[in-house]
């Protein structure tokens, strides 16, 4: 079977942009050996670049499919294994994979709007508590897969070293002291999602959301929650962005429950994690979420 399939100048462009020109390579030889390989056709780029590049495609053997090509990585590995452990349970299916090559064939969800789409704020947190409930098994090898503590302590090394980021390090360093404390009063050893947020659920014809594009990381399910509320913050520390955040923790408090005081304290763990991986990336971080992430901790402008 012949691919259909072929780059306009503009999205040649932004891969090559985005990955550089070797892996855009490698995507152009990975289409013609996979398209042989799963028997596909209508073969279209997903506009939207993170560490894979995302086609949509249709399979004689698996139906709507998408095609996930990246770099082989321990992500790919966590992914994979994600998906077939969870056999669907809330999850969209695994079709295929060549871990090896770094790419993925998985089930296409139709239409695919992601929750972020969703006009009202307590519906969006009422969609992810009625998906966060009962969602999180116990893996069957953890030792496959990093623990959250894990991302935490890497990161904060990383950060021990970043001389011109002394002060992002200091709260990075208390993230990782209230993740050890968490990780002693919830020490369950789940499989979580690991970037459990708006982009990652996915309405379908049946107007049922579906979870794609796990992480695959151990942990207590509590941990699986900062991250959508991370989806939350805005551009600007306003009076009514502090309202916005104290209702969200309270919603969710009322709805899983967890603690309101754990609540605070994963945001504020995933408030600094985020901000140092985005040094790790090169960028600059925004200061000020942190700042933010702490007062929240503290109940700081707590008014709901």
């Amino acid at each position: 079977m012949n691919s259909d399939f072929g780059f306009s100048n503009q999205e040649t462009e932004r891969i090559i942009s985005h990955f550089g020109e070797n892996f855009y390579h490698k995507v152009i030889k990975d289409i013609a050996f996979y398209t042989k390989k799963w028997r596909l056709s209508s073969i279209r780029l997903i506009d939207y670049y993170s560490v894979n590049c995302n086609f949509t495609c249709y399979s004689e053997d698996y139906g709507a499919s998408v095609l996930k090509i990246g770099n082989p990585c321990r992500e790919t590995f966590t992914e994979y294994h994600t998906l077939l452990e969870y056999k669907d349970k809330g999850f969209c299916k695994v079709y295929a994979a060549d871990i090896d090559n770094g790419v993925i064939i998985e089930e296409l969800i139709s239409p695919g709007t992601q929750l972020r789409a969703e006009a009202s704020l307590d519906q969006r947190l009422s969609v992810f508590c009625s998906l966060h409930k009962d969602l999180h098994i116990a893996p069957e090898d953890g030792r496959i897969y990093p623990s959250y503590m894990d991302w935490v302590s890497r990161i904060t090394k990383y950060m021990s070293n970043r001389q011109d980021k002394k002060e992002l390090y200091l709260y990075m360093k208390k993230a990782e002291a209230l993740c050890n404390l968490l990780c002693v009063k919830y020490p369950r050893k789940m499989l979580l999602h690991g970037d459990l947020h708006h982009d990652n659920i996915l309405l379908g014809r049946d107007n049922t959301y579906t979870i794609i594009d796990p992480k695959g990381v151990i942990g207590d399910p509590i941990f699986d929650v900062p991250r959508f509320i991370l989806n939350e913050y805005e551009d600007e520390i306003t009076e009514g962005f502090y309202h916005k955040i104290n209702h969200i923790i309270h919603f969710l408090e009322s709805m899983l429950p967890i603690p309101d005081q754990v609540i605070r304290q994963c945001l504020f763990i995933e408030t600094a994690m985020a901000l140092c991986w985005e040094v790790e990336d090169g960028g600059e971080p925004n200061m000020d979420q942190i700042i933010f992430a702490e007062k929240i901790l503290n109940h700081e402008n707590d008014k709901d």
